[in-house]
C-alpha cells in the first residue's frame, strides 16, 4: 500500500500528538527516575549558563568549592541554547523538557528524510519514522536533559543530507551534512565515528574513478568540520581526571565473565527491549535476512555502512565497562543503523503483497505505542527518583534553607550534581560518611559557611570537632547546619 502526501501528514502529525499525550504529564516534572545524574549534571550547566555566563565556552558546575566552576567536557551547544530560551521564556524545567521535545521530533523528522531518501519510497519512510518515535529509550529521553539528544538529531540529518547529495550533486547539501556532523562530534565525542560514512564512500568511490581532485574537493569540508571538535577535545580532554570513558575498557580491567555479562545482556534485553521495542524486533531480524537475500551488499551505500557500523561496534567494545548494563544512552549512535535495518525488513514484508504480511505489519506498528509506554511507564516514578527523595520532597525548604550565594558542603552524594541542583547551591561535595578532619577544615577555610548532610557519621565529625554553629533545618533525613 503507497501513501499519499496528505496520508504521510497525517500520520506525521500523529506521531506528533501521540508522542505529547504520552509525554504531557511530565512536561513539568522534576529531574528523576534513570540517569538523573547525566540529567542534572546537564540542567545545573543550562541553568548557570543563564544565572551566570553566557559565553558558551565558561560551561559553569555547582560543585566547584570557591572557583568559578568552569569545566569542559563536551561543547555545551545544547546547554547553551536551552539557557538561551530561557532569556525569553524564564527559567523552568519544563521548557528544557520541551526544548528536548522539539529535538526528539527533529530526529524523528530526520528519519523520515533519511529512509525515504534511501528508498524513495514515502510509505517506507514514515512507518520508519513511526517505529523509530517509539524506541522505548528513544521515548524516555527526548524530554530529558542529555547533550546525546543534539547529538543523535544532527548526526541523522548529516546522513540524511549526504545521501541527498548523491542524488543532487548539489554543494551546498555537501556542507550542510559535514556541518551536522561535526555538530553532533562536538556535543557528543563517539558520534565523531559517524565522519566514516562520507569519507569511506568517496574513497570507495575514488577506488572506482582514480578521481583523486573529486575526493580531496569532496572530502575537504568533512576534513574541515572533523577538525573543529578535534580542537575542542585535544584542548579538554587533559582536564577529564578519573574519567573511565577516555579508559574506557581498560579502565578497571574488568573480567572476562564480567565483560561476556555486560555483552550478553545488552545483546538480549537492551537490544530489543530499549532500543528497538519487541515489536519492532521481528522486522530488524527481517531485515538482516533481506540483507542478504536480496544481495543489499551489491548497493553502493552498503561498504560505507558496514565501515560505519565497524566503528559504531568498536566503540561499543572500547566503552562496554562504562556502558555496562545501565546507561542505555551511550547506544545513541547504534539508532540510525537500527532503524535502517527495521525499515528494509518492513520494505520487504510489504513487497510481498501478501495479505498476512502486510496485517502483519500494520498490527506490529500499532503496537508500537502501547509495548513503549508498558516498558517505560514507570521511569518517572516520584516515589522512587533514583536518589535520596527528601531532596525532591523538600527541595524548596531546601533551597530557601540559606542564602542563595551562600557556599555549601553538601553531601553524602557519590554523583556530586543531584544534592546541588536539587538545593541549588555551590560548594564541596563528599561522597562517603567520613571526611578528614584536614578535609572538613579546609573546606571552612575557603569559605563553606553551611552542611547540607543526610549522613549521621558526617553530622557526627563536624560535631566532635566543634565546627557546628547550629542546626538551621530539618527535612526527613536531611539536615542543614550553620558552621562556624
Amino acid at each position: 500500500m503507497l501513501l499519499n502526501k496528505k496520508h504521510v501528514y497525517l500520520l506525521f502529525f500523529s506521531i506528533i500528538l501521540i508522542s505529547t499525550a504520552m509525554h504531557f504529564k511530565h512536561f513539568n516534572k522534576e529531574l528523576i527516575g534513570i540517569h538523573v545524574w547525566r540529567q542534572t549534571q546537564t540542567q545545573s550547566t543550562i541553568t548557570n549558563f543563564y544565572e551566570e555566563d553566557m559565553n558558551i565556552f565558561n560551561p559553569h558546575r555547582n560543585e566547584r568549592g570557591n572557583t568559578d566552576g568552569i569545566f569542559r567536557m563536551e561543547f555545551p551547544l545544547l546547554q547553551w541554547l536551552v539557557a538561551c530560551t530561557y532569556k525569553v521564556f524564564g527559567n523552568s524545567i519544563a521548557i528544557t523538557r520541551v526544548f528536548m521535545f522539539v529535538i526528539g521530533l527533529l530526529s524523528v523528522a530526520g528519519m523520515y528524510k533519511l529512509i525515504k531518501n534511501m528508498f524513495n519510497n514515502t510509505t517506507i519512510a514514515i512507518i520508519a519514522a513511526w517505529a523509530f518515535n517509539f524506541s522505548p529509550s528513544f521515548y524516555y529521553y527526548t524530554i530529558n536533559p542529555i547533550p546525546d539528544n543534539l547529538s543523535l538529531c544532527t548526526a541523522i540529518w548529516g546522513l540524511t543530507l549526504f545521501i541527498k547529495w548523491l542524488s543532487t550533486s548539489k554543494n551546498y547539501l555537501l556542507y550542510l551534512s559535514a556541518l551536522f556532523f561535526s555538530i553532533a562530534t562536538l556535543c557528543k565525542l563517539p558520534f565523531a565515528v559517524y565522519f566514516s560514512f562520507p569519507l569511506s564512500y568517496l574513497f570507495f568511490n575514488y577506488l572506482k574513478n582514480k578521481q583523486i581532485k573529486t575526493l580531496l574537493l569532496n572530502s575537504f569540508p568533512f576534513l574541515m568540520a572533523l577538525l573543529i571538535p578535534a580542537i575542542w577535545y585535544y584542548k579538554v580532554i587533559p582536564t577529564w581526571h578519573g574519567n573511565g570513558v577516555v579508559q574506557g575498557v581498560f579502565d578497571n580491567n574488568p573480567g572476562g565473565s564480567q565483560l561476556v555479562d555486560y555483552l550478553q545482556h545488552n545483546l538480549i534485553s537492551t537490544l530489543p527491549e530499549l532500543l528497538l521495542n519487541y515489536a519492532s524486533l521481528p522486522f530488524f531480524v527481517l531485515g538482516l535476512y533481506f540483507i542478504i537475500k536480496y544481495k543489499a551488499y551489491q548497493h553502493k551505500l552498503f561498504l560505507p555502512f558496514v565501515v560505519l557500523s565497524s566503528l559504531v561496534l568498536f566503540y561499543f567494545f572500547f566503552e562496554i565497562n562504562m556502558i555496562a548494563k545501565i546507561h542505555d544512552y551511550y547506544l545513541f549512535p547504534f539508532y540510525p543503523l537500527l532503524f535502517i535495518i527495521v525499515s528494509y525488513g518492513i520494505y520487504n514484508l510489504l513487497k510481498l503483497n501478501n495479505k498476512i504480511a502486510t496485517a502483519f505489519v500494520y498490527i506490529a506498528l500499532l503496537v508500537l505505542p502501547f509495548t513503549c509506554y508498558l516498558r517505560m511507564k514507570n521511569r518517572w516514578n516520584i516515589e522512587s527518583p533514583g536518589f535520596n527523595s527528601d531532596l525532591l520532597k523538600y527541595k524548596n525548604e531546601l533551597r530557601n534553607a540559606v542564602p542563595s550565594n551562600a557556599l555549601c558542603i553538601v553531601g553524602k552524594d557519590e554523583s556530586r550534581f543531584i544534592s546541588f541542583y536539587y538545593i541549588d547551591k555551590k560548594g564541596w561535595s563528599f561522597a562517603s560518611d567520613s571526611l578528614t578532619k584536614e578535609d572538613i577544615e579546609s573546606k571552612i577555610k575557603k569559605g563553606a559557611q553551611y552542611l547540607y548532610s543526610d549522613s549521621k557519621q558526617i553530622d557526627s565529625q563536624f560535631v566532635a570537632l566543634n565546627h557546628i554553629d547550629r542546626l538551621i533545618l530539618e527535612k526527613g533525613s536531611i539536615k542543614v547546619f550553620k558552621l562556624k
